[in-house]
């Protein structure tokens, strides 16, 4: 088909002889439009219709031309750059300067060097030199100084009659964002295995408030030098008061780091809502924040996150700055990452500690366990002889009062020895007897012919501070009760000399305001010493095998003073 002489061809290429010699000969046939620049070129393909659109001169030309395309690609957001074979720079976007700093042009430098000579991080350590010689896409990563990263990938511009390309396409992204974000998460990761390496031997070997000093030494330098925060406060949370307590401040306040903080979402300012609610709190302006309360002087934005272990708030991180909108979502995110790992940290250390403790307390009860059956019955013996001797031999019942006094502080130089060795924590067995302080202190006589009930007497009210001693029979509870004062006596109805309501009587002949209980097995009393008991004023019954909190409860209502009656 012959073409129309009206049909239009857009030519495009170099201002050259060839360029006009091809535009003459077409012009026999069509109508040839040839613009003054492609820019020109664009518009008339936006305007006019060509039948066809021709292409004259060299590759690297064409392609320059192609990647100039009416400023578009300065646009985007990468790097971009045309290679000849020796890496030398044929074009480059405006992007490409920005991420090089670099004002002028970089046509005919080298790649590298215009970066400065990067480090090649890979995975292709020769990117531009693969795709060269494979003929295929190759990527790797670079390093600028400490903390800029660009992704580079090569890909081959191959000609039609050549089977090795000799230019490449290359593509420049900063990734230095993601490579961080990722680095730091990595670092906040190591930072956890490092606060929570602990050690059972090191524990044992250094004491608790040096191994706590050391945790908050290390929790000090990851806040500084991993998250970058110079202002950091850490409170817990006192779980029966809910009070804040201060584990480690810096930067803060004299009168802040003092101030009384309570877990509640009111009136106790950011930190106070955070260990209440458990949510983060970004505080961008501290003058205009209803909640915030003053903190590290100068502040004016602040980030508080709860420290949460096993879903239940043990406290919460804090850290602030002087300038506003200083935190952003990724500091609140790297800071709740590692405060998950700061109460981890604190409570494999409170497990270990608690280990520590419970060892130490078992050693005590063990020994406790061992030596009250002797004690007991050096107490029994010592009464017995110190009746006998009341009123005629008085410096022997001098001397049987301080073998007495001696023994009984056995029993209290060795439950004293295991409260210092153990350390209070709220793991610590030995604080148990802060449970019940109207206790502590009191001397409870166990009256049953059973020894596991005597000895478990020892065990569970030695735990609460009691002073506990038995007797095994009724007559050597009288002796006791004559000799020594008691606060409460615990008597079974059942004893191999009498019944309970028999000792009953004969306690109240002695001490007639003494607070007694009685005790029976399965409301068994065949003797009913119970009814009998309560005729004449017994309050406290307990039924065996009675449970710990009844136990506790009768002893404490036995020990109060009674109420006063308004006159």
């Amino acid at each position: 088909m012959t073409p129309s002489a009206r049909e239009k061809i857009l030519v495009l290429g170099e201002d050259s002889a060839d360029l006009s010699n091809l535009v003459q000969s077409l012009e026999l046939q069509f109508q040839v439009e040839v613009p003054r620049n492609f820019e020109s070129g664009v518009q008339s393909l936006q305007t006019e219709n060509f039948q066809a659109i021709l292409v004259s001169g060299p590759q690297e030309a064409l392609l320059k031309t192609f990647l100039e395309v009416d400023g578009l690609l300065d646009q985007l957001p990468d790097g971009l750059a045309l290679l000849d074979s020796d890496l030398k720079i044929l074009w480059s976007n405006e992007r490409l300067l920005q991420l090089t700093s670099n004002t002028e042009s970089l046509d005919g430098q080298n790649f590298y060097q215009v970066f400065g000579t990067p480090e090649i991080l890979g995975p292709d350590y020769s990117p531009f030199n693969t795709a060269l010689g494979q003929g295929v896409c190759a990527r790797s990563q670079l390093r600028i100084g400490e903390k800029t990263y660009y992704e580079v990938q090569a890909c081959p511009v191959l000609r039609s009659t050549e089977t090795a390309p000799q230019l490449l396409l290359v593509v420049i992204r900063d990734v230095s964002t993601e490579v961080l974000h990722k680095q730091k998460l990595d670092a906040v990761y190591h930072a956890g295995v490092d606060l929570g390496d602990l050690s059972p031997q090191e524990v044992l070997e250094m004491t608790v408030q040096d191994r706590i000093d050391l945790l908050k030494s290390k929790i000090l330098h990851y806040t500084e030098d991993l998250l970058e925060f110079e202002t950091v406060e850490i409170r817990l949370v006192d779980k029966k008061t809910k009070t804040l307590e201060s584990l480690l401040s810096v930067g803060m306040e004299e009168d802040a780091e003092r101030r009384l903080l309570f877990a509640q979402p009111d009136g106790y300012g950011v930190t106070g809502f955070v260990a209440s609610t458990g949510k983060s709190y970004l505080c961008e302006d501290t003058e205009n924040d209803p909640l915030y309360l003053p903190g590290a002087p100068g502040a004016h934005s602040s980030l508080t996150v709860p420290l949460i272990l096993h879903d239940e708030i043990i406290g919460t991180f804090n850290v602030e700055s002087p300038q506003k909108g200083a935190f952003d979502e990724t500091d609140l995110q790297f800071l709740e990452l590692f405060s998950r790992e700061v109460a981890i940290a604190l409570n494999t250390l409170e497990l270990l500690v608690a280990e520590k403790v419970t060892t130490v307390t078992e050693s005590t009860e063990r020994i406790l366990k061992e030596v009250v059956g002797p004690v007991d019955g050096i107490l029994n013996d010592a009464a017995w002889i110190l009746e006998r001797y009341i009123g005629h031999e008085p410096s022997v019942a001098e001397r049987l009062q301080h073998i007495l006094k001696h023994t009984r502080e056995i029993k209290q130089m060795i439950q004293r020895v295991g409260e210092s060795i153990a350390p209070q924590t709220t793991y610590n067995p030995m604080s148990y007897r802060e449970e019940h302080p109207s206790l502590r202190g009191k001397r409870v006589l166990v009256v049953d012919s059973d020894s596991s009930v005597r000895g478990a007497a020892h065990e569970l009210l030695g735990r609460y501070g009691c002073e506990v001693e038995t007797a095994h029979h009724g007559d050597e509870a009288l002796l006791m009760v004559r000799s020594f004062h008691y606060d409460v006596v615990i008597a079974d109805i059942r004893l191999p000399d009498m019944t309970g309501y028999e000792c009953f009587e004969k306690l109240l002949e002695i001490h007639p305001h003494l607070a007694v209980i009685l005790m029976t097995g399965f409301g068994y009393d065949p003797s009913h010493s119970i009814v009998k008991a309560r005729q004449r004023g017994l309050k406290s019954v307990l039924y065996k095998p009675f449970r710990l909190d009844q136990l506790l409860a009768e002893l404490e209502n036995a020990v109060s003073p009674p109420a006063k009656v308004n006159e």
